[in-house]
């Protein structure tokens, strides 16, 4: 792995996510980048909502970066991956630690590339469950990636670029 894929590593002291008491628990990882990360939510008296349960925002938090950057890692160089829409639906209140794991199979990555084949680009949509110590559902969130093939987003943003300068 690169440097980038070794930084994960130091998420754990991100100024962010040791406010909001997140933290990453466990990585399954090969020579391509991260196939899984386990990540976890303290609760804790500065981290907590008003009625003391898990605050909404940082149960949202622990799900924004990871299925990216592991996207970005796996599909390699050739393609791009922009976080593009994300919601969360709240099921019940986080009154423990919780936790979330991501999960990107071999088989998706296959099944990734093989799209972009024929349409260079896509909206791949993923849920993520968070889940309290008791193994009960808080939160469901559901995350919307963009994924393009390096040649097709490159054009793009030359055409765009092409166009808003033929309008000056």
């Amino acid at each position: 792995m690169n440097w980038k894929a070794k930084l994960i590593k130091f998420w754990n002291f991100w100024p962010p996510f040791v406010g909001a008491g997140i933290s990453i628990l466990k990585t399954e990882a090969d020579d391509r980048g991260y196939k899984a990360l386990d990540v976890r939510l303290k609760l804790r008296f500065w981290n907590s909502n008003y009625v003391g349960t898990q605050f909404g925002g940082s149960l949202f938090a622990m799900t924004d970066p990871f299925l990216m950057v592991m996207l970005v890692q796996r599909l390699g160089p050739g393609y791009v991956v922009w976080d593009k829409v994300s919601t969360i639906r709240f099921r019940r209140p986080g009154r423990s630690d919780c936790f979330a794991r991501f999960e990107v199979a071999e088989s998706e990555i296959d099944g990734i590339k093989v799209r972009l084949q024929t349409e260079s680009q896509f909206d791949w949509v993923r849920v993520v469950e968070i889940r309290d110590s008791q193994n009960e559902v808080v939160a469901t969130v559901e995350k919307t990636l963009y994924v393009a093939t390096r040649a097709h987003y490159e054009a793009s943003r030359q055409r765009k670029s092409k166009s808003i300068a033929d309008r000056v």
